[in-house]
């Protein structure tokens, strides 16, 4: 029995973490990150704050952009979803997805319920 045990534990010693994961692509994925923070804090504090560009749709789909690419950096390698099966990715992408899309029907609901439906006239909506 002893032996059976020290044979399964055999395998974890040698310092990998998952198939594919080494400390390199560790450190790739932590400088890809900080590469897309370092590239919004540009955006934000130079191009927008110094006037270069305005704040508009455009600066904020590109913030959008970043952030999902960052989210996918963060959800594939850091949390391992890279490596795992597909039917589980795609279990928690409909799921993620559900989420988000009920997320915009009750903002779109709210937004609806506060122009419409006012019980108290001495607040008025603003």
């Amino acid at each position: 029995m002893a032996s059976q045990h020290h044979d399964h534990t055999v395998g974890h010693e040698d310092g990998q973490h998952h198939e594919g994961m080494s400390k390199g692509k560790i450190w790739r994925v932590f400088f890809y990150l900080l590469a897309l923070t370092a590239l919004e804090f540009f955006i934000a504090l130079v191009l927008v704050h110094g006037g270069v560009i305005s704040k508009g749709l455009g600066v904020n789909i590109v913030y959008i952009v970043l952030t999902l690419f960052k989210a996918y950096y963060i959800v594939a390698y850091f949390m391992h979803l890279k490596f795992e099966t597909f039917g589980f990715i795609m279990s928690v992408t409909i799921v993620f997805l559900f989420i988000i899309y009920f997320i915009a029907l009750m903002l779109t609901e709210g937004t609806y319920m506060k122009g419409h439906f006012n019980p108290f006239p001495f607040w008025p909506n603003n």
